[in-house]
């Protein structure tokens, strides 16, 4: 290899030899001065061209290993792994990360729970005209309208301060048919409606229940915000790594948008009666 490498750097200066000892031949042997000025202005440029090449060809080279090196780092670290159950562990962990890089290729980022509603406390604060979000009523509401812990008061609070910078708000709660006479959903459905929060109800078994639209899988945690149509968010149906999801790709957003459009389309309209919140269609059927 040393050797090799030795060759390499020495090429110029043997070309160099070769052509000017080609050049002295035949001006001193042949005597054609004219014909050994050529060869030598020839070998001089020929070994400059082989020089540059070979100069560039190893920069594509070293630069070829690096990236190869930076796209295996992660394989050849594990196969670095003896331990067989630890070998196991770091499959799995590599497995998650694939998973994840899939959603940031989609154009989705993950959050864990803090940042979540973080960042749903961000985009409502930013928020200049809608917010459209579809909670179900278990997701955690407290019976002030909030919950207790920090994360999800200071995000409900950036919700009202959007409410008084003029924004509209509309917050579908998905729950089934007897959960509307329970007294938490009752007190959770009547804050955020004095709020000033848009309710609207939507039960379960009225939703759509197509298994593919636009390549979304409707039978979802139904627990998603979207943005002045700018931005999205969305908790994860199922529990894992990451809490939820955010997005601001166009494509996205128009699929929560889709949906939204779906589930507000089953919707119910509300009305308080007697400080108890009941479907506005019933007040129709009573007076009728």
């Amino acid at each position: 290899m040393k050797f090799s490498e030795s060759i390499y750097n020495m090429a110029v200066f043997i070309e160099f030899l070769a052509g000017a000892g080609l050049a002295i031949f035949f001006h001193l042997v042949l005597h054609s001065p004219d014909i050994a000025y050529s060869i030598f202005g020839i070998g001089i440029l020929l070994s400059l061209a082989t020089y540059l090449l070979r100069e560039d060809l190893e920069k594509t080279r070293h630069e070829l290993i690096d990236q190869y090196q930076q796209a295996h780092e992660v394989t050849f670290a594990i196969a670095r792994i003896s331990d067989a159950e630890c070998h196991i562990k770091a499959e799995a962990m590599l497995s998650g990360i694939k998973r994840t890089i899939v959603q940031l290729q989609q154009g989705f980022i993950p959050l864990d729970e803090t940042e979540f509603y973080l960042e749903g406390a961000k985009c409502s604060d930013q928020a200049v005209r809608r917010l459209k979000s579809v909670d179900p009523i278990t997701s955690g509401w407290h019976t002030n309208g909030c919950h207790t812990r920090g994360a999800l008061v200071n995000y409900y609070q950036s919700n009202l301060r959007a409410l008084e910078r003029g924004v509209a708000i509309t917050r579908i709660f998905v729950m089934n048919h007897e959960e509307l006479s329970d007294p938490d959903s009752q007190k959770i459905l009547l804050a955020q409606y004095r709020d000033g929060i848009e309710v609207r109800i939507a039960f379960r078994e009225e939703l759509p229940t197509a298994s593919n639209m636009s390549g979304r899988d409707t039978n979802s945690s139904f627990n998603f915000a979207i943005y002045d149509d700018q931005v999205a968010t969305e908790v994860f149906p199922q529990s894992g790594t990451y809490f939820g999801r955010k997005t601001s790709q166009a494509v996205n957003v128009d699929m929560f948008l889709r949906f939204y459009e779906l589930i507000a389309h089953s919707s119910n309209i509300i009305a308080v009666e007697d400080d108890r919140i009941i479907l506005a269609s019933d007040i129709l059927k009573s007076a009728a």
